[in-house]
C-alpha cells in the first residue's frame, strides 16, 4: 500500500468519525435530514460501483431496497423473527435475486437494459402487492423496534463506510482492473480474456446486497410498511440523479451529489409536492446537457484548464 493510499484511508477514517458525531449535535428535523442523506449516500455510492465502470443505468435500486424493507417487515410481523435475523437474511435473498437477474439480462445494452430494470422493479412491486392482498390479507406490516433516529443513522453510516471500503478494495483488485477495461471498450476486454458477463454480474450482486441491507435498516423508520411504500420507483430515479450529479467516475463522487440534492429535494417536496416528478425530469435533463460527468468531472475539467 502506497503512502497516498494510506493517507486516503486515514482521511476516510477521520470523515467517518466526524459523520458519527452528527447525532450529538443535531436532533429532530436536522437529524432526520442527515439520516435520509446517509441512506442515499450508501445507495448512490453502491449504485455507482456497478454503473460507473459498466456505463449501464440500472433502475433496480428500488426493487432491492424494497426487498430488504419488506422481508424485515414480513419476518417481524408474520413470523415473529427478530430484526437482526431478517436484516441478515434480506440482503442475501436480494443478492441471489441479483445473480439470477444479472445472468439473464446483463448481456443487454443501452436503453434496453434501462427499460428492463425499470420494468423489473415495477413487476416485483406489483407481484408483492398481489401476494399481500390475495394471500396474506390486505394489510401492511409493522416494524416495531427500540431504535431511535440516531441508531438508524449510525447503522447507515456503517453501511456507507462498508460500501466505500468495498469500492476501494474492488478498484485495487483484478476485478477493478477488468472493469476499467470493460468500461473503456468491452470488445477489447473480451479479446484479452476477461469474462465480461461475470464481472458485471458480480458488481450487480454487490449493488443488490447493499441496497437490500439499506432497505432493511431503514424499515424501522417507517414503523408500518406497505409494498407501495418500500418498492418506490421514485427512489431508483433519485439514486441515479444524485450519483450522476456528483459524478460516478470517482468513488466519492456521489457524495457531492447527495448532500446538496437531499436539501433541495426536501425543500421541493415541502413547498411544491405536486411538482416533484417535473423537478426530477428537469434535473436529469440539466445534468445530461450541462454537467454529464457531474460535479467531479466539471471540477477536474476546470482545474485541468487552469494548469494548462
Amino acid at each position: 500500500m502506497t503512502s497516498a493510499e494510506t493517507g486516503k484511508l486515514a482521511l476516510g477514517a477521520v470523515c467517518i468519525l466526524v459523520a458519527a458525531s452528527v447525532p450529538f449535535f443535531s436532533d429532530g428535523y436536522w437529524l432526520s435530514i442527515a439520516t435520509t442523506a446517509m441512506m442515499y449516500i450508501a445507495l448512490s455510492t453502491s449504485w455507482a460501483l456497478f454503473s460507473g465502470p459498466t456505463h449501464l443505468i440500472a433502475l433496480s435500486t428500488g426493487a432491492f431496497f424494497g426487498i430488504g424493507g419488506y422481508l424485515v417487515g414480513s419476518g417481524m410481523s408474520d413470523y415473529d423473527q427478530g430484526f437482526w435475523t431478517m436484516a441478515l437474511i434480506a440482503p442475501l435473498v436480494a443478492t441471489v435475486l441479483a445473480l439470477l437477474i444479472g445472468l439473464a439480462t446483463l448481456r443487454l445494452k443501452g436503453v434496453y437494459f434501462v427499460i428492463f430494470t425499470l420494468g423489473l422493479s415495477e413487476m416485483i412491486r406489483n407481484l408483492v402487492s398481489w401476494v399481500q392482498n390475495n394471500f396474506l390479507g390486505s394489510r401492511g406490516l409493522y416494524v416495531l423496534t427500540d431504535f431511535t433516529e440516531a441508531h438508524i443513522y449510525w447503522m447507515l453510516l456503517a453501511v456507507a463506510a462498508l460500501v466505500f471500503f468495498s469500492g476501494w478494495w474492488i478498484n485495487r483488485s483484478r476485478l477493478g482492473f477488468a472493469l476499467r477495461i470493460i468500461g473503456n471498450d468491452e470488445e477489447v476486454a473480451r479479446h484479452v480474456g476477461i469474462n465480461t458477463a461475470w464481472s458485471k454480474v458480480i458488481l450487480f450482486m454487490t449493488t443488490g446486497f447493499f441496497a437490500a441491507l439499506v432497505g432493511a435498516i431503514v424499515a424501522p423508520r417507517y414503523s408500518y410498511i406497505e409494498p407501495n411504500v418500500v418498492f418506490s420507483p421514485q427512489l431508483s430515479f433519485l439514486v441515479v440523479i444524485m450519483a450522476l450529479l456528483g459524478g460516478v467516475h470517482r468513488l466519492w463522487g456521489p457524495l457531492l451529489g447527495v448532500i446538496p440534492f437531499t436539501l433541495i429535494w426536501e425543500a421541493i417536496t415541502i413547498s411544491f409536492p405536486a411538482s416533484t416528478t417535473l423537478f426530477l425530469g428537469l434535473t436529469f435533463l440539466l445534468i445530461v446537457y450541462l454537467i454529464p460527468n457531474g460535479f467531479v468531472g466539471a471540477f477536474e475539467t476546470v482545474t485541468g484548464r487552469i494548469r494548462k
